[in-house]
């Protein structure tokens, strides 16, 4: 950041005020260490704008970072409620570690505001709290069910098996980089023969979506099953695929692209902070139309050229 600094000193002072120059490393060290990162994400979002449309899809899912752990404290897991259709991350919370989710997960949606959304989790996240405070923030959602739920899931995937053809179902066909990949939805919003349904709050529907994917030859069928309290396929089917999104299009982004699990950055809250900052770089070049280009070259482009690097920070916040 020093180096950076140095050399884009002319530039940087036509955003900030500089009177005694760039600092030096060890002071962004100190900063990155103190500045709370829930303060740090909060200004920066109410800088770029949380867009999103009534009816996104708002995944939560944590990601460890696996570099960040040192001998006072364990590697930082961080939960976070991403929106794929425009990469962005609308907040994040630290837990200490991946099984205290089920905790961090409602008092993340409490920061949120996600009224006329749809809330999405993986199945450690199926729990009668965090489904209750979906609802009570005006939101939609649909939750994985897993062997967590036993009861849950032994009733929803016989339901399945004896009465599948007979639901509402969407169905899918994506082909590419010599994969194809065939998904069936379905949707059973007669649940009245239910046992397990008390206590969900908004329970509407069972769901089930099979995938078929033949990849070099060989072929995987795989069944999932889900609770929500959507009443429409069509829409179950959106959330679902939507969800799959911050596997792809945040978490392997900050490996691949940014590199977040080789950082080294470990004491106090600096793994938290640049964690933040990698997560709104990461919007701003998604949502900047460079031409054919991916991450990792809009980054070099940026690097290189002053030009690209303004296009890069401004043009997300122009758009609210």
């Amino acid at each position: 950041m020093e180096n950076f600094g140095q050399e884009r000193e002319s530039w940087l002072r036509g955003f900030l005020e500089l009177p005694n120059g760039i600092p030096d490393a060890d002071t962004f060290r100190r900063v990155f260490e103190r500045v709370d990162p829930q303060e740090l994400s909060e200004v920066l979002r109410e800088w770029l704008g949380n867009r999103r449309r009534d009816g996104a899809v708002v995944s939560i899912d944590g990601k460890t970072i696996r570099g960040s752990g040192n001998h006072q404290h364990k590697a930082y897991h961080v939960v976070s409620a991403f929106v794929s259709e425009n990469h962005i991350t609308l907040g994040e919370l630290k837990t200490e570690e991946k099984s205290n989710e089920i905790t961090a997960v409602p008092e993340l949606l409490e920061m949120l505001e996600i009224k006329n959304c749809v809330v999405t989790a993986d199945a450690m996240s199926c729990q009668r709290t965090i489904a209750h405070k979906a609802r009570e923030k005006g939101a939609e959602y649909v939750l994985s069910v897993k062997e967590n739920q036993p009861n849950l899931l032994e009733s929803i995937r016989d339901y399945f098996a004896a009465f599948m053809p007979d639901c509402p179902s969407e169905r899918t066909i994506e082909k590419g980089h010599r994969r194809i990949e065939k998904r069936e939805y379905f949707l059973e919003t007669d649940i009245e023969w239910l046992e397990e349904r008390e206590g969900w709050d908004g329970l509407h529907g069972i769901g089930a979506v099979c995938s078929q994917v033949e990849e070099k030859g060989q072929q995987r069928v795989e069944t999932r099953y889900f609770i929500t309290s959507l009443t429409d396929v069509s829409a179950f089917a959106n959330a679902v695929r939507g969800h799959w999104g911050i596997e792809n299009n945040l978490h392997w982004c900050l490996d691949v692209a940014f590199g977040e699990d080789s950082s080294r950055a470990r004491k106090d809250n600096s793994p938290l902070n640049l964690n933040v900052l990698r997560k709104i770089a990461l919007s701003l070049l998604k949502n900047v139309n460079l031409g054919r280009m991916g991450l990792k070259k809009k980054m070099f482009r940026a690097a290189l050229s002053t030009d690209t690097l303004s296009l890069i920070l401004l043009s997300l916040s122009h758009e609210k």
